[in-house]
């Protein structure tokens, strides 16, 4: 054989090896929700892919109603379109007890589970399986004008009591000016107005069932809070709040028109940068307020990355799932972005961190997070665990009718109620269907 033949037939070996290797590697489809910190990620997939070759990333990126639409269809049908999915608190819950999720309790030692907080890994957790990794984690405080609460000579404990924060809003109010004392949800809609409207009423006392699952919305609990809610925001709120959420709310916030907002934790970041917020460098923290009954009006939740009990391809994507929600992926944002663009709320060791602990929503993040318990929500004992959820799969129906119902009384085109009445008449009867009660 001559050496021109010697080459040639190495050449089709590699070749051949080349398009073996090709042909091997994997392909991730992965669905996350369009929001910044899953952009960010899917911009630095670059370093994932290279550290495993092999493994490729395909994202399908999609606003948030969609994607849990989706995600659900997806995997209660059994369709295997996705590999890794962002999912929420609330569903963890119900799809890791119904099989449909991968347990990662096997994900390396290096990994340091053991680091997540203990909050945000309990809501992840089904009888001692974890099914979900979080990429980021929340609870809900109050963010506030420090000059505006300086202006009415009044000065914001760590830990208000709501009727601080109803006179804080009064005094607060300047209409004239276009400044009001209180911005909340009162958007419809279960990840909306009832989010904040459960996770306010726990600390009231009020609660969504007894322990029988008998819906509660005929309680002297849930008049309270829904009375004082509606009534402060009358007083304190800006025009057309029954149709504003998250987002409506954070940007009245940031031009400067709400002197308190009561929303997510990890908005803080977005109130805090110059780019986008007029109000800046005047922005507090505080813990979500109480009534002394020893719960706190805020939530817990965390956006995290799931492995559907379908895929084919369940080594790879334990792999991803590793390497978006590990430490070295943290280190790796505040390289790129800067420690106050960090997910938050993960890691214990990100709070010890003290390059961290300089921004100054760290440690009021961190502890609206541990005072929240997903699995004693309430003052009373009840039979479900979630915060400003219940984790059931009748909720997501029931509380978006709530939540209109809720949200009409809000605009005072019914009352307050008969907005309970309906909720408890529509509550009940849903949950009968469903063969909770009888």
């Amino acid at each position: 054989m001559t050496f021109k033949s010697l080459m040639l037939g190495a050449c089709s070996v590699l070749a051949i090896a080349g398009v073996a290797g090709s042909a091997s590697a994997e392909t991730l489809t992965i669905a996350t929700v369009n929001n910044g910190d899953m952009i960010r990620m899917q911009k630095l997939t670059d370093d994932f892919t290279a550290k495993n070759p092999g493994i490729e990333v395909e994202w399908v990126t999609l606003e948030e109603n969609v994607l849990r639409q989706k995600v659900t269809t997806d995997i209660a049908t059994k369709g295997g379109q996705y590999d890794v999915m962002t999912i929420g608190t609330y569903e963890v819950p119900i799809w890791g007890s119904k099989g449909w999720l991968v347990s990662l309790n096997d994900l390396p030692a290096s990994y340091d589970v053991d680091d997540i907080l203990p909050p945000i890994r309990g809501g992840l957790t089904v009888d001692g399986e974890l099914y979900a990794a979080p990429f980021y984690g929340e609870s809900s405080m109050v963010m506030y004008r420090t000059d505006l609460m300086e202006k009415a000579g009044l000065e914001m404990p760590d830990a208000p009591t709501w009727t601080f924060v109803r006179d804080a809003a009064k005094a607060m109010t300047d209409k004239d000016a276009g400044v009001y004392g209180i911005c909340l949800r009162g958007k419809a809609g279960w990840g909306e107005n009832m989010a904040f409207l459960t996770a306010t009423a726990n600390s009231f006392g009020a609660k969504w069932f007894d322990m029988d699952w008998k819906p509660q919305f005929d309680s002297a609990e849930w008049k309270e809070a829904l009375t004082f809610y509606i009534e402060m925001m009358k007083e304190s709120g800006p025009p057309g709040a029954s149709s504003n959420g998250f987002n409506e709310n954070l940007s009245l916030t940031q031009t400067g028109k709400c002197g308190m907002w009561i929303d997510a934790t990890v908005a803080a970041s977005f109130v805090t940068n110059p780019k986008d917020s007029t109000v800046a460098d005047k922005m507090g923290f505080a813990l979500a307020p109480d009534t002394g009954l020893g719960k706190r009006g805020n939530w817990l939740w965390a956006w995290s990355l799931a492995i559907p009990a379908g895929t084919q391809k369940e080594a790879a994507a334990k792999k991803f799932v590793e390497w978006a929600t590990s430490k070295e992926y943290l280190a790796l944002v505040a390289e790129k972005e800067g420690w106050a663009n960090v997910p938050p709320g993960t890691r214990t060791s990100l709070y010890e961190n003290p390059e961290y602990a300089k921004i100054p929503f760290a440690k009021m993040t961190l502890d609206s997070i541990n005072s929240a318990d997903p699995t004693n929500p309430t003052v009373d004992e009840v039979p479900y665990v979630g915060v400003q959820f219940v984790a059931i799969p009748e909720f997501q129906g029931i509380a978006t009718a709530v939540g209109q119902q809720f949200s009409a009384a809000l605009a005072g085109t019914t009352s307050i109620e008969d907005a309970l009445a309906n909720a408890q008449k529509l509550a009940t009867r849903e949950m009968t269907r469903a063969g909770y009660i009888k």
